[in-house]
């Protein structure tokens, strides 16, 4: 039945359920007295929603803790192996799939090289499908025990209600590609199994903001640096983090050829792909045929030598004028979103490093307006090149809690009487 404000008791007690679950799992262990006033409810809901997730195996005991003068006082956990998800990361250089637990543990991993048609779709779908199948055969997981697929992508993420997730990929050469559509051809998961779709720079966001060094950030943007350059913005009206295709903002009118096809965008100067072209177009030493992350580390190599060795000047030149339109770029972001932190993450921004970051950092703030300038710090994320898959495993996991912990019912064959509905709402839970 519904309240005055349109929820439902079922609604309620899924509330709080998720309340509790995501306090331990950001917070854990916690005893019950100690998930009153963290969650807000009442000691009485939280007995009653606490024996509701130990009797469906999502928490456990861990420990005790002594109290004022009482008896001791049990610890709770969010239980490891109630859940698992998989995490893919469709990137530049690499296909990488991860399983993990309910509390992000990597229990299996991974990766396919990409080279020559490494686009082709394919090729991806392919390596996503084998990569599935081949964690789960490591872990020993039966399929259906998934909680879901992530899997982050490069390009414009579209939902459809007859297709799944399309994929708008211009750089890449994809065209409204049905993704989801074609892993279900011939996957080895069971169709109650779902897939979470969505921009790789939105999944490094999700993951930077629940574990790396966007943490208790309320206005954050999280910058994928790899061969092109993306962003995410996290914000209280977009909690799960919005894609925002930056590295396709004009910074150069008629400037350089972007891989996208128009002139003069931000990724055409600093993504890494564009960064090694510039450097071997200047007569830099790059070696052509070399994967992208090892052309890199050689140019960084060469830009700034061990010990006495003389740095190569072409190399400097473009990493710095790389730094000042990354830094304009930011300053981009700065005047829109005017956000508490920026965090950069990506293969070549994790590559270039804290070297790189204080050039990045002084030209923002020159072009940034004073005001928010004066209030945003500029960091490197914390969970390295895996900080894309962690994410896109999230998002499977982000909508267990949001259901409370509960599985999605399997769709009924026909639709079911008015009456039927009624009575689930009114059924004990």
């Amino acid at each position: 039945m519904a309240g005055r404000n349109g929820r439902t008791v079922r609604d309620l007690r899924r509330a709080n359920r998720t309340a509790v679950l995501q306090r331990l799992y950001f917070d854990g262990p916690l005893s019950r007295f100690a998930l009153g006033p963290a969650t807000g409810l009442s000691s009485g809901s939280v007995s009653n929603v606490v024996a509701d997730l130990l009797a469906d195996g999502l928490v456990e005991e861990a420990g005790s803790v002594d109290s004022d003068g009482g008896r001791p006082r049990t610890l709770l956990r969010v239980a490891p192996g109630s859940g698992h998800m998989i995490g893919v990361d469709v990137g530049e250089t690499r296909v990488r799939v991860e399983l993990f637990d309910l509390t992000l543990t990597e229990l299996a991993r991974v990766e396919r090289p990409l080279a020559g048609r490494r686009y082709e779709v394919e090729v991806i779908v392919d390596h996503i499908r084998q990569g599935i199948a081949e964690v789960l055969d490591t872990a020993g997981l039966a399929p259906e025990r998934l909680l879901g697929v992530g899997i982050g992508v490069p390009g414009i993420v579209e939902r459809t209600p007859d297709r799944g997730a399309l994929v708008h990929g211009q750089t890449i050469g994809w065209d409204a590609v049905p993704l989801e559509a074609l892993l279900r051809t011939g996957t080895p998961l069971p169709d109650t199994v779902p897939y979470f779709i969505d921009n790789g720079a939105k999944t490094l966001g999700q993951a930077e903001m629940w574990f790396g060094a966007g943490r208790g950030a309320h206005n954050a943007v999280v910058v994928l640096f790899g061969s092109g350059v993306g962003a995410s913005l996290v914000t209280p009206e977009v909690e799960q983090g919005r894609a925002v295709e930056w590295g396709h903002l004009t910074v150069r009118v008629r400037g350089r050829r972007c891989r996208c096809g128009a002139l003069g965008c931000l990724e055409a100067y600093a993504g890494a792909e564009s960064l090694l072209a510039r450097w071997r177009e200047e007569g830099g030493r790059g070696q052509d045929g070399t994967d992208e992350e090892s052309a890199l580390t050689a140019m960084l190599a060469a830009a700034y030598p061990p010990g006495d060795g003389e740095a190569d000047p072409v190399a400097l030149a473009v990493l710095e004028e790389t730094a000042e339109y990354l830094g304009a770029g930011l300053s981009d972001l700065i005047n829109l979103f005017q956000p508490e932190r920026i965090l950069i993450g990506g293969w070549a921004g994790l590559a270039l490093g804290a070297r790189f970051l204080p050039a990045v950092r002084r030209h923002a703030m020159s072009y940034a307006l004073r005001h928010p300038a004066g209030r945003v710090t500029v960091e490197l994320g914390r969970l390295g090149p895996d900080a894309v898959t962690v994410g896109a495993a999230i998002l499977p996991l982000a909508d267990f809690f949001a259901r409370g912990g509960r599985r999605p019912d399997p769709a009924p064959e026909s639709p079911l009487p008015a009456w039927h509905a009624v009575l689930q709402e009114r059924a004990p839970r």
